[in-house]
This record gives C-alpha cells, structure tokens and sequence, in this order.
C-alpha cells in the first residue's frame, strides 16, 4: 500500500468534495448544526448513484447465478455473536497518542511526526477495538450490552443452517448480503473513503477445503471484471497481497485503487477458511455441518470472501469520471450507473409550443420505468443546461426546437463527445435503452 501524494491528485479530490455538495451528490452529515466530523449524507444525486452501483452489483452476483442467495440480516445481533466471531477480543487496531497536542491516530497511518502539531513524541501503541457498544432495555441496571455490527459476514454465518433448511443451495454455494456497517475508526477521512458508518456488499461463497485456492482465483478474476463494468480504468487498480492477516483469514488479497491520496484498498478478497463456522458451531451447540447429498458425507464447509466497500466504489467512480475540458466539468459516468439517463429541454422557456411539445417528449420518456430517472430543465440558456448536464453525469440531452414541430425530430447532444445529430422523437427511448445496456 502507497501513500504517494501529489498537489494535481490533492486538488482533484478537493474538486470532486465541491462538485458533489454544490450538484446535490453528497452533504456534510449535519451541517447546520456545525456537522459531525466524518459523516456524511448522500443527496438527491448521490443516493440515485448509489442505488444504482449496489442494484446494479445485486443484479450481476446475486440475480443472474444459480449459485447465490440473498440475506437482509439485523443490525444489532445477539453480543455473543461477536465473542464466537473474535470481534470483542480481536477486532482491533493500533492507537498512539501525540504527547503534545493529545490527537490521536492509527499507529500505522502516521509517518514519524504527528500531523496536526509535528510533534515527534508519541505514547507506546496500544488496541483499539473497533467495536461500537449499545444498550438494549429500557434501565441501565437491566440493560443488555450489545454492538453496531463491524461487518456484515457474521448474519451469513450464523444464517448458514437456516439457508439449508430452507432452500435447495449445494456446494458450492454463496450467500450475499448487503448493508451498514460500523467502526470506530480512529483516523477516520478522506472524504467518504473511511468513515464510521459505511455500506457493505459482500458474500461469502460456501466450499470443500481442496477447492479453495481455486476459487479464490475465480472470485479475483470476477472482481476485476466487476470493476471494468463500472468503468473504472483497469490501469488505476492494483493487487496487494496483505501479510498482516485478520484472525480469520489464511489469505488475503486487496484490490487497491489510485485515489487522489494514494494507492488505498477499494475491495478485499479473503479466504476465512471454516474459522467462523467452526466457532458459531462450538460456542452455540448448534450443528452448522454440511452433508453432501451425493455421498452423505458431512463437514464444515470453508468459506472465500469477496468485500465490496460501496462507499469506497462510488468514490472510485466518481475519481474515475471525473474530466475537464476547457471549462467544462464532464463526469463521464457509466450510463448504466449515471443519476438521469437523459435530459429534456425546450430550447426555450417563453415558448409555449415548444414547452408544450418538450413535455409530451419528457411525459412519453418517463412512462417507460425502465428508464427512469429523466431530467427536466427549462432554466436558463440552452448551452448553460448542457453544461450543467455534463457536470453531473448525463449520459445525453434532447433539446426540442422549432424544427421539432415541423418534422418531429429533436437534437440529441452526446455528453463526452458534445457532438449533436437529430433524431426521431419516437427513437429517443430505444437510443437511451440501447446505452444503459452495454453494461
């Protein structure tokens, strides 16, 4: 893992945190009340982004294999959940604390020098868990301490016996699940990239043990692939091979992104051998063994882990398709995953003819759901809309003139290439199916 920075990526992320509060991407958390550090809270943009790389992932993992089934577990789960799974004892990082201004930091994400006084003197590194405590029950005497879940593998695990029971799923097999995690990070930043509550898709894939290294190979090369289909440029994703293993994993490789702060971890892929199953087995009494129902042999099955960070992928994206030219701002998103597939305009607002035929346009765009969501906008002048359409990520505009009401044809202008052609206006939801599709 590098942490090379340069001023030219600096300013691109500086440059992307403006770009999405001022086009309604992402908000700090709170901010009217002075904000809370590290949070942050998706707009209307943000969340249509959003929701369509974790669709979109759902749909190609889950949806289109016969290999797979899906879970929606509960945040807050049984505590002894997280003692079986090592997560009280174990999930840990290491916190130093400078001796002069008191801030504190992960032990192994700070040079020699602290980066808030330069100070030099640290206290010795001690754990740090991770862990967020609750309280469940209504009196402090009676109450219960729980905690925020880490990850979100533990509901997959301890749901193992119940997805056999209750579907028809053999070896191998995964199970996915997608959702909130918590951490109390101790050097949370950088944006959206590391912070305390985030959102995980992850499954964990079911296997014989004399299977695993090849699977592992299988599930390395698929993430690749996913993150081709979201138009991150494979030259700006790297393979790390972790020596420092989590106490579950015999294996692990990170798929680590260029961002504008350095070479940092996009998605993890780990081989958590029969660590946590065995353990849930042990510490609940129930039996989680496996029995082929070919040769009614049982055994605990070993477990590959593919982790996808989805707040960490949309920053990867947006780093990704963000481009200038001239002074104009292109994010040249992925159709498939752009917040508006395309926008409506009447070249001008004080046409009523025109207004009247751009919005029987928009109206026969927006019965056809599939293409949802599209943009309108009659404010301003035309070329200051395109402009506004290019910044946040609209793969095309279809402007409606006054030819429009001669030969029903409309301006279609390409957002990366800013090239126009006119076209039918009945093509128009063909053009936007055809480009949502190449995914």
């Amino acid at each position: 893992m590098q942490n090379i920075k340069n001023n030219n990526q600096d300013n691109l992320l500086e440059k992307i945190v403006s770009l999405c509060k001022r086009r309604g991407f992402i908000f700090p958390g709170s901010e009217i009340y002075g904000g809370l550090a590290n949070s942050w809270d998706y707009g209307p943009l943000g969340v249509e982004l959003k929701n369509n790389i974790q669709q979109l992932w759902w749909k190609h993992f889950v949806q289109s294999r016969d290999d797979m089934v899906g879970i929606d577990a509960a945040i807050i789960m049984n505590p002894k959940v997280w003692e079986a799974s090592g997560h009280v004892s174990g999930f840990t990082d290491p916190l130093v604390e400078c001796k002069k201004c008191h801030q504190r930091y992960r032990a192994d994400q700070i040079g020699d020098q602290c980066p808030n006084c330069g100070n030099k003197e640290f206290t010795k590194a001690k754990q740090f868990n991770l862990m967020f405590p609750v309280r469940l029950g209504a009196s402090e005497d009676s109450s219960t301490q729980s905690y925020l879940r880490g990850e979100i593998a533990q509901a997959m695990f301890v749901n193992f016996k119940n997805i056999l029971d209750s579907t028809r799923v053999k070896l191998p097999f995964g199970i996915a699940s997608q959702g909130k995690a918590f951490r109390n990070e101790i050097t949370p930043g950088n944006f959206i990239f590391r912070t305390r509550e985030f959102d995980l898709m992850e499954f964990e894939y079911f296997i014989k043990e004399s299977d695993w290294e090849d699977v592992f190979e299988m599930w390395k090369k698929e993430m690749h692939r996913w993150i081709e289909m979201l138009g991150i440029n494979k030259n700006n994703v790297h393979e790390f091979e972790k020596k420092d293993l989590a106490h579950y994993s015999k294996r692990t490789v990170d798929l680590e992104y260029d961002f504008p702060f350095g070479q940092e971890e996009l998605y993890g892929l780990a081989y958590r051998t029969d660590f946590d199953l065995k353990n849930h087995m042990e510490k609940s009494g129930q039996d989680l063994n496996y029995t082929d129902p070919d040769t009614g042999e049982k055994f605990l099955p070993h477990v590959v882990e593919p982790t996808f960070g989805l707040n960490r992928t949309l920053l990867a994206v947006l780093c990704d398709a963000y481009h200038e030219d001239g002074d104009r701002v292109v994010l040249k998103l992925h159709p498939k995953l752009a917040p508006y597939k395309a926008a409506v305009f009447p070249l001008l607002a004080n046409k009523p003819q025109l207004i009247e035929k751009a919005r029987s346009v928009y109206k026969l765009l927006t019965t056809n759901h599939s293409l949802l969501p599209i943009a309108w906008d009659d404010r301003g002048n035309i070329g200051k809309r395109y402009y506004s359409q290019d910044e946040i990520g609209t793969p095309m505009c279809f402007t409606v003139d006054f030819q429009t009401l001669e030969d029903d044809t409309v301006t279609v202008r390409d957002r990366d290439s800013a090239k126009q052609e006119r076209v039918k206006a009945g093509e128009l939801q063909e053009i936007i199916s055809r480009s949502i599709k190449q995914v």
